[in-house]
């Protein structure tokens, strides 16, 4: 799935507030606890942010660029050491796109 310009810039806007509840470290993301709360939290709340530490081995833009890849997500910005991204909720939808 491939956001608009648009509906990328809503969704920048919903993501302001939200709190990074996720963090990447050193251990990286491929482990399948950490993927598995990815995404159990994009099914919950479709829209989540991710902080990458400063100890990690990747950028943020790889980390989320990857995360994508392997969850079917959508990542929608990237700012310093934080990403968000989205991926409609299967069961109950909550963000209406633009």
């Amino acid at each position: 799935m491939e956001l608009t310009g648009k509906q990328r810039a809503y969704l920048r806007g919903l993501a302001n507030a939200l709190p990074a509840k996720y963090q990447v470290g050193k251990a990286g993301y491929l482990d399948d606890a950490f993927l598995t709360q990815l995404r159990e939290g994009l099914e919950k709340n479709e829209l989540i942010k991710v902080t990458v530490l400063e100890n990690s081995d990747e950028s943020p833009r790889e980390v989320s660029d990857h995360i994508c890849e392997l969850l079917g997500c959508c990542g929608v910005q990237t700012i310093g050491n934080k990403f968000v991204l989205y991926k409609k909720s299967s069961k109950k939808p909550k963000i209406q796109l633009p």
